[in-house]
């Protein structure tokens, strides 16, 4: 599922038979949930979980993948499980090269792990990252959070809500498709400019009516979200004594 505009590639968005995944939040499922706050209430305030740790460490699992090292030590940040994304882009604007993830929750460690190099490595819209682009690539990881039936195709909020769709098209095959919290503002949509890019994103190929629109089943969340560059992860690697070998400290905007 991939989507030149969004830039995300969910990875694993098929449901088991017989269950969406906007049924997967219940709690019971173990899958998406609104995760609580230290109040317990979900949604509530809380300390971020997401580091720029993280975003180092998908750059260690990448660095050690492409030149062929051992992969890094147990990272220090939180195990805790949660759903996320991995995205990369490179060269002087930043261009996406690769972004996918997971709706399921899953331990930081392993899932940033394995993340880091399926989006690097196997996001069917693009080439698989090279050694030469390590330079001049950002790393970005976001953890999904708060997730929400909404009522209506327009309960949610522009450059607040991430968004998961489902749908069917006219064929009767069910589809689903989603947008990152980032997506919509970055973009300068409203709410159906987005839900009609969402559409066709998922493979919708039919005339998209306002009544179309109210059939759809939306569940909205929130991210967490850290950008790290490549000069930033060697600056950590070089303070904390754990790169393998330095790599070329190319300029970002060659």
């Amino acid at each position: 599922m991939d989507g030149s505009n969004g830039g995300e590639n969910v990875s694993d968005l098929t449901p088991a038979p017989g269950t969406s995944p906007a049924a997967a939040m219940n709690p019971e499922s173990g899958a998406l949930r609104a995760l609580p706050g230290p109040s317990g209430a979900a949604g509530a305030t809380r300390r971020l979980v997401v580091t720029p740790e993280m975003g180092c460490y998908c750059f260690a699992v990448l660095h050690c993948h492409l030149h062929g090292f051992p992969q890094p030590p147990r990272p220090g940040f939180t195990d805790d499980p949660f759903p996320l994304f991995v995205t990369w882009k490179a060269g002087r604007d930043q261009q996406l090269r690769g972004c996918m993830g997971t709706f399921s929750a899953l331990s930081l460690h392993a899932g940033l792990r394995g993340y880091a190099l399926i989006s690097a490595l196997r996001d069917s819209r693009f080439p698989p990252l090279t050694p030469q682009e390590l330079p001049t690539l950002s790393c970005s990881v976001s953890l999904l959070t708060d997730f929400e039936e909404a009522r209506d195709y327009l309960d949610w909020e522009v450059g607040v809500h991430g968004i998961l769709m489902e749908f069917v098209d006219e064929k009767g095959v069910q589809g689903t498709a989603t947008y990152l919290p980032e997506v919509a503002e970055g973009q300068g949509w409203d709410h159906v400019q987005t839900i009609d890019s969402l559409l066709r994103k998922g493979g919708f190929e039919g005339l998209i009516t306002s009544e179309l629109r109210e059939t759809l089943r939306l569940t909205r969340y929130r991210s967490e979200k850290v950008t790290v560059r490549y000069a930033e992860y060697v600056a950590s690697c070089l303070q904390n004594g754990t790169l393998h070998a330095p790599p070329p400290l190319c300029d970002h905007d060659s």
